[in-house]
């Protein structure tokens, strides 16, 4: 499996497994986003702590998260990026509109 999946409390965390968020990964995780929201969680914390490496496809998956946390009325928390990672989400002008901590933890802080 590319990723875990663990629902606490109130918000599910969703921890991506492998060092790409690629095009190999991403129609999966999209797939198991909407599986997710469909059960009422409107709250999900993505790490990206092992992720090295995300391309356009990555990107349109974190962004559908966004999307479907913010329409049910939750909180979607991004963290754990590295360096080229988060270089990608900056270029792309997405760190205006996604809200990023640096560990599981800190987004934990900001649903909690």
């Amino acid at each position: 499996m590319d990723f875990n999946i663990e629902s606490r409390n109130n918000r599910t965390v969703i921890q991506i497994q492998s060092e790409k968020l690629d095009t190999h990964i991403a129609p999966a995780l999209k797939s198991e986003l909407v599986l997710v929201s469909g059960k009422g969680e409107k709250n999900i914390i993505l790490d990206l702590e092992k992720c090295q490496y995300c391309d356009s496809s990555g990107l349109s998956a974190i962004l559908v998260a966004n999307r479907l946390c913010k329409n049910a009325g939750g909180t979607f928390v991004l963290c754990g990026l590295n360096e080229a990672v988060e270089r990608l989400i900056t270029i792309s002008q997405l760190d205006t509109v996604l809200t990023i901590t640096r560990s599981v933890d800190d987004a934990e802080k900001m649903i909690s």
